[in-house]
């Protein structure tokens, strides 16, 4: 079958329940169902969950969205993007439709029914790659970033762009768990960018200038910005790299907290800034935050899972080791937590399901 099987073995038992503390856990998660794709050579570039944290979708780049059941544990369906390609598949807040960014013929966001496998609306306007799509987390918003300069705010219920901000390689952007605020990275001013959503058409309210920091953990070439995402608590601002390691700062002053230093390096991925004749892979970071907002994940050059507990005071270098390596079968070039339960998804070229194993616990 064209979605690929999973590995032998009885199904991934159903997702446990989500009162367990992630701390209690944290420490104990191993792969449960593993998903191979036929293709040796098709490899995953983008990880959702929808909002009750039933599904997850992956973008794979033959152009294909596959969909998995994570409380069954089980593969649900494939949908097809031969034409335009697909990456940065994201669920609406309706589980049936998702939006997407074309990797072929133009740069036009393209807003799918999953049920039917038809186009509801086409969001066009950029005139580059897309880089960034992040949907409002209280309505039916959401904001794309693009190599154009231009970063544009939509609605999924209209096909006109609702505002535009032009800046310089605005390559990722976030809204805060509020949904008060938006940021927006640009790697190459080593600058992210704060604005009120009810005001974004003015100068951003904040500026945090990273290139100091850059310097200090990344070296005088640095390394590409990978992924832009605020802790649910909303204290602070993420940074992921392409580098060997990760920032982590305060999303009220912009003051650097942690360096999550990972001794491995990254998985290799190309961040979205990476010229459009480069060799390598797309993803969309290899890096994501617990829902708690205590630990931060990431996959490096070896296989498994890095577990960083940024809730810790900061030290006097700013560096922080992290805390478990969960061993698994494959690198996780890409990464999510399941917003409802205590359930990870990873994937390179096999998308992994994990879950707590009680026997660790």
């Amino acid at each position: 079958m064209a979605t690929g099987s999973a590995t032998p073995g009885p199904p991934a038992p159903p997702v446990g329940p989500p009162t367990q503390k992630v701390s209690d856990v944290i420490t104990s998660f191993r792969p449960s169902r593993r998903f191979k794709p036929n293709d040796s050579k098709t490899s995953v570039t983008s990880l959702d969950f929808d909002d009750t944290g039933e599904l997850a979708i992956v973008a794979r780049d033959d152009d294909t969205l596959q969909i998995y059941n994570c409380r069954e544990g089980k593969h649900a369906k494939e949908l097809k993007s031969q034409k335009y390609g697909v990456h940065l598949a994201r669920f609406s807040h309706h589980a049936q439709s998702i939006i997407y960014a074309s990797t072929k013929v133009d740069d036009t966001i393209r807003f799918l029914s999953t049920h039917d496998n038809s186009y509801i609306r086409y969001f066009r306007g950029h005139e580059d790659t897309v880089t960034s799509i992040a949907l409002c987390p209280s309505d039916d918003t959401f904001i794309s970033c693009s190599k154009d300069n231009t970063v544009r705010i939509w609605n999924l219920g209209s096909n006109n762009c609702q505002g535009i901000l032009k800046l310089h390689a605005p390559y990722l952007a976030a809204y805060d768990p509020s949904a008060t605020v938006i940021a927006v990275a640009s790697p190459a001013t080593h600058a992210i960018l704060l604005y009120d959503v009810r005001h974004y058409d003015k100068p951003p309210f904040a500026t945090f200038d990273m290139l100091e920091n850059e310097q200090r953990f990344l070296g005088a070439q640095g390394a590409e910005w990978t992924k832009l995402e605020f802790t649910n608590d909303g204290k602070s601002l993420i940074i992921a790299t392409a580098g060997n390691g990760h920032f982590v700062l305060d999303a009220f002053d912009g003051k650097l907290t942690h360096f999550c230093y990972r001794k491995t390096g990254p998985s290799g991925r190309l961040g979205p800034g990476a010229p459009a004749n480069s060799s390598g892979t797309l993803g969309q970071g290899d890096a994501c935050v617990t829902p708690d907002g205590q630990y931060l994940l990431s996959g490096s050059s070896e296989d498994g899972v890095l577990v960083w507990d940024i809730s810790r005071p900061a030290t006097g270098n700013n560096v922080l080791e992290p805390v478990e390596h969960l061993p698994g079968h494959s690198k996780a070039a890409i990464i999510g937590y399941n917003p409802r339960s205590n359930l990870l998804a990873t994937a390179d070229k096999d998308l992994t399901l994990w879950q707590p194993d009680a026997d660790l616990m």
